[in-house]
């Protein structure tokens, strides 16, 4: 009879054990999706000077939508190490900037001929790629981390080792989804 109880209580301690290693695993997915993010972000603000320059030696007189998108630059860079929900805002509000770039360089058709901004635009476009493939990625193992800390029985090993859920990387704002409206 001891011998049973002792095999249930092995049973149950590995149970456990197995519970917890399956949460920081999850935790740790949710950590390198962020910095997936992260790293096509500094990717984006490292690419945007160099876009900015170009366009502004063709339309020079575009001064408010350059300045918008360097400001919106700087804003990320003060939120790089905020939390996801601060960083979604200020990612979204530049991603509306850069919009507006461009949409100001199709009026000029010697900028859209002109070979180094064919090339940073191609290159932007694949940082906007990769940059949603990692926000997809960091929200499924944000998914799957929080369903963890919820259900039952891995919610009572989450909550007496301090695994808490993790924020989603979304925009809130409806109007920072919206395509930008350019008038000339």
């Amino acid at each position: 009879m001891s011998l049973i109880v002792l095999a249930v209580v092995a049973a149950l301690i590995a149970y456990l054990v197995a519970l917890y290693n399956g949460l920081v695993k999850k935790r740790q997915m949710v950590e390198e999706g962020w910095s997936g993010i992260d790293v096509q972000l500094k990717r984006r603000a490292d690419l945007i000077p160099n876009l900015v320059e170009t366009v502004k030696g063709y339309a020079s007189h575009e001064k408010e939508t350059l300045e918008e998108v360097t400001a919106m630059r700087a804003r990320v860079g003060q939120v790089s190490n905020g939390n996801p929900a601060d960083r979604a805002v200020a990612e979204g509000a530049l991603s509306q900037a850069l919009g507006r770039l461009l949409a100001v360089a199709e009026a000029y058709p010697e900028l859209k001929a002109d070979s180094n901004f064919r090339a940073l635009h191609e290159s932007l476009d694949m940082i906007e790629d990769a940059l949603q493939k990692a926000r997809r990625y960091y929200n499924g193992a944000v998914r799957m981390l929080n369903v963890a800390v919820e259900s039952f029985p891995s919610n009572l090993v989450a909550g007496q080792f301090g695994f808490i859920k993790a924020d989603y990387f979304e925009i809130e704002d409806a109007s920072e989804r919206a395509v930008p409206k350019i008038s000339f």
